[in-house]
């Protein structure tokens, strides 16, 4: 029985499961560092248990730092026409790489 949960990283929810590895949002924890998540659901494959938190399970999942990196560049461009007005800017996000221990 393969058992899923939705955590709740950074303000947003991944669905997870022991073993898969997610990129979030920067984490302040040093790389090799275990982290832990709060659960919001628990929910197996063939849907037959099903554990819902409000807003969160007492149980709590936990996650090995991997790496932090810089991730691909946005390329913002704001353009006003007429006026020969063209601005460029760029952006690269800082993640962090985490792979889920357990449930």
């Amino acid at each position: 029985m393969n058992t899923h949960g939705v955590i709740d990283v950074g303000g947003k929810q991944y669905i997870v499961k022991k073993g898969d590895t997610i990129t979030v949002e920067k984490q302040h924890a040093k790389e090799g560092e275990t982290v832990t998540f709060p659960l919001h659901l628990l929910f197996s494959e063939e849907g037959e248990a099903i554990e819902l938190g409000a807003p969160h399970l007492e149980k709590t999942a936990s996650g090995e730092v991997l790496e932090h990196f810089k991730g691909d560049k946005i390329r913002i461009a704001k353009f006003k026409s007429k006026v020969r007005s063209r601005v460029v800017r760029g952006f690269r996000a800082e993640l962090t790489k985490i792979k889920i221990m357990s449930l």
